[in-house]
């Protein structure tokens, strides 16, 4: 008799539902997870209204995901069942110069990964295409660890990257303190000298940021460029991450940035950003940062576990994810919501 489970699935372009799936068994070389937990991202929307030409159809939705080894296929060795893991979710090749290294964010043949092509989290049960996958949590909570696959590995690596810029006495400006937001300046406090300056339009956000450690928090508007100048001598940032990713934001960070400085876009929010010799800082870099790298994933997973950075949670069910990607859209969660199937 086949088992079935519950899955939330994008059944065709701009819908997803709860349906029951048959639960997969894993092929040689897979894993097969019970689901601790599964963030809820921004970028799900994306999939969600996606062409299905782009994301074939149906599609189980969940790229951040923890839980516990279930069941392995021939020839897996090494892992226990009932132990939790990470699921590490960029998948390239494991074949190219840019996998042997570690950089399968940026395969040279890159493929789908878990909720982008493949049945990805937010069902009872999700299979691994590869154990090399996986990263271990030890006594890490699988539910309150879920946020690190993608909010937290994604800001790790855009601050990891930027640790030549953040020497002591430099700033860094995060522009939107939600989901990403609220681990970027737990990570910046952990791992640089850099002065951390919070921007958002919530005020209930900036209190939550200062919380967090941020040295500064402040609302966006026409002075706020000119602000942070203030802040920071007249230098401008070092690092700006913008995890909106509209026109607005997109323009701040730039104005906020100094000479040499970086400039991360990490917000999916549409906007476009106008880039010209006389209105980029002299020396400045503007990058994209997809997710991370392996060894970024275990970097991040060990700075949980030794409490220097922990993930603010909001569990919810099934029948609260519709409700839940509402509110996460209009900006009024703080922290990560994650499922708990």
């Amino acid at each position: 008799m086949t088992r079935t489970m519950r899955a939330l699935r994008v059944t065709k372009p701009g819908h997803m539902e709860v349906v029951q799936v048959a639960v997969p068994d894993p092929a040689p070389g897979q894993v097969r997870l019970r689901v601790g937990g599964a963030g809820l991202c921004h970028s799900d929307l994306i999939v969600i209204n996606a062409d299905p030409s782009f994301f074939p159809l149906p599609l189980t939705l969940g790229h951040e995901t923890t839980g516990w080894v279930d069941a392995v296929g021939a020839g897996v060795t090494g892992l226990t069942i009932g132990d939790a893991y990470a699921v590490y979710f960029p998948w390239g090749c494991g074949r190219c110069t840019r996998c042997a290294r570690g950089d399968e964010n940026i395969c040279e043949r890159p493929g789908y990964g878990p909720g982008a092509g493949i049945d990805g989290g937010m069902a009872e049960y999700i299979l691994i295409d590869d154990p090399r996958h996986l990263v271990p949590l030890g006594e890490l909570d699988p539910v309150e660890s879920a946020p690190l696959m993608c909010a937290g590995l994604t800001t790790y690596h855009s601050i990891q990257t930027a640790l030549p810029v953040l020497r002591p006495g430099s700033a860094a400006v995060l522009i939107g303190i939600g989901g990403l937001g609220h681990l970027a300046i737990q990570i910046l406090r952990a791992i640089s000298p850099a002065t951390v300056i919070a921007v958002d339009t919530q005020e209930d956000k900036l209190t939550h940021a200062r919380e967090l450690g941020a040295h500064h928090a402040l609302k966006p508007g026409n002075d706020a460029a000119e602000k942070i100048r203030e802040l920071t001598g007249g230098l401008g940032a070092a690092l700006a991450i913008d995890m909106v990713g509209n026109d607005a934001t997109m323009a701040l960070a730039l104005a906020a940035l100094g000479f040499g400085g970086q400039l991360k876009i990490v917000g999916v929010g549409g906007g476009t950003l106008p880039v010209t010799f006389y209105t980029t800082p002299r020396d400045a870099g503007i990058a994209v940062p997809y997710a991370g790298t392996l060894s970024d994933c275990y970097e991040v997973v060990r700075l949980a576990q030794s409490g220097l950075i922990k993930p603010q949670v909001e569990r919810i069910t099934f029948d609260d994810v519709s409700s839940t990607y509402e509110r996460m859209n209009r900006g009024k969660l703080r922290g990560r919501a994650v499922l708990v199937p």
